[in-house]
């Protein structure tokens, strides 16, 4: 039980520590490679608590797939990100306001905790059904009670892959590019053309 806490002080420190740096990184390459520290401690958590389906997902999908396109988009885009923070300053006064109330719903939900520790304790608990494993009881959840903000999760996936290609296609006018319709139109009247060279007046 101790090493189970020691780890997990370990990997929560981490994550902490990767998703301040991820805000405070000025490089925005550096911010993706510390989101991906920050989900693989996560998916470290979820191992501890026995949740070992949601572990692996979060590595496949985050890591694996959405991390790795958000980095090739913004290694890609080549965006003057100092051009962009100059008038940053303007929006300061909105991002105290945001920060502040967040601040508040931090030490309201931890004053409420020390103050009333039995209104935490009856939250609700998983049900575990016997003979059922772990990733059996997530798909029968996922697919049932949650199938509609399963799909549009994937919608939005979806969207944003098309959205990273569209920004990231550049058609740059000196190159040739494939024209499939003009190819299958052509005939054999305006693809050859016969030319009748003289004799001894040829390359």
């Amino acid at each position: 039980m101790v090493l189970q806490a020691l780890f997990f002080y370990l990997f929560a420190g981490i994550a902490v520590a990767s998703a301040f740096m991820v805000i405070a990184a000025r490089n925005p390459v550096h911010s993706v490679l510390f989101l991906i520290l920050c989900f693989i401690n996560a998916a470290a958590l979820f191992v501890l608590i026995g949740a070992e389906y949601l572990a692996m997902l979060l590595i496949v999908v985050y890591v694996g797939a959405v991390m790795v396109l958000f980095l090739f988009v913004v290694m890609m885009l080549d965006v003057d990100f100092a051009e962009m923070k100059r008038g940053v300053l303007q929006y300061l006064p909105i991002g105290g306001l945001v920060g502040f109330i967040l601040l508040a719903e931090l030490l309201m939900a931890i004053g409420g905790w020390v103050i009333m520790p039995e209104a935490y304790s009856g939250g609700a608990l998983p049900i575990v059904a016997e003979g059922k494993q772990n990733i059996a009881q997530i798909g029968a959840v996922l697919y049932t009670k949650y199938i509609f903000y399963f799909q549009a999760c994937g919608i939005i996936l979806l969207v944003a892959m098309i959205g990273a290609i569209v920004l990231t296609l550049r058609h740059k006018p000196n190159v040739k590019r494939q024209d499939i319709p003009t190819q299958v139109a052509r005939t054999p009247e305006t693809s050859i053309e016969v030319v009748s060279v003289e004799s001894g007046k040829g390359i």
